[in-house]
C-alpha cells in the first residue's frame, strides 16, 4: 500500500509539472488620455503665470525696450553693437560670461561662479534659452534674457541652486566668436 501511495503521489507531481504554465496576464491599460490632458492644462497654467510675471517686469522697466523672441522668451540689450558684424552660427566657437538671477533679481549664480564659457554653437548641450539667445548676439554685446522655466532648466532645475519650474534672468556678454578650424560638420 505504501508503494502504491508513493507511485500515485509521484505520478500526480509529474503530471502537474508537465502541464503547460498559464501565460502571464497582460496589464490592464487605460488609454483615456486623462493624465496627458491634465498635464497639458497644468503646463498651460504654469506658462501663463510665468508670462504674467515676466510681462510685469517688462512693463516696470521703462528705460529699456524688450524684444519678444519667436522661441518664447524676451530680451533687452545692455550693450548693443550697431556695426554690421557676424552672428554666431552652427559650429562657431563662442566665448561668453553670464550671470543668472531669479525673477526677483536675486543672484543665483555670479559671473565668477559660471566661469567664462566656451560653447560650440549647436554642437553642445546648454540651457535651451542660451542655446538660441547666443545666436542673436554680436561680439561685444551684453544682453539680458528673460527665460520662462521651459526655456531655462524646466521641471528638473539644475540639481543645485535652480529649482523646479524656475523662470530666470540671464545677463550674457559675448566676448568673442571664432570659426571652428577643426570642424567636420
Amino acid at each position: 500500500m505504501k508503494k502504491f501511495t508513493y507511485i500515485l503521489i509521484a505520478s500526480i507531481v509529474l503530471t502537474s509539472c508537465s502541464q503547460q504554465q498559464e501565460q502571464a496576464r497582460k496589464p490592464i491599460s487605460h488609454s483615456s488620455g486623462t493624465f496627458i490632458k491634465e498635464s497639458i492644462e497644468r503646463n498651460k497654467i504654469l506658462v501663463a503665470s510665468e508670462e504674467k510675471i515676466i510681462d510685469s517686469l517688462i512693463k516696470n522697466d521703462t528705460l529699456k525696450q524688450y524684444i519678444a523672441s519667436n522661441k518664447g522668451y524676451w530680451y533687452k540689450y545692455e550693450t548693443k553693437v550697431d556695426e554690421a558684424t557676424a552672428f554666431p552660427k552652427r559650429g562657431d566657437i563662442t566665448y561668453f560670461d553670464y550671470e543668472i538671477k531669479d525673477l526677483k533679481s536675486r543672484v543665483i549664480y555670479t559671473k565668477s561662479e559660471t566661469k567664462p564659457q566656451i560653447y560650440y554653437v549647436d554642437k553642445e548641450n546648454i540651457m535651451m534659452g542660451l542655446r538660441d539667445g547666443i545666436k542673436l548676439m554680436k561680439k561685444g554685446e551684453t544682453v539680458t534674457f528673460l527665460f520662462p522655466s521651459h526655456m531655462a532648466y524646466g521641471y528638473h532645475g539644475d540639481d543645485k541652486k535652480i529649482g523646479t519650474n524656475e523662470p530666470l534672468i540671464c545677463t550674457v556678454t559675448l566676448n568673442d566668436i571664432k570659426l571652428d578650424t577643426q570642424a567636420k560638420n
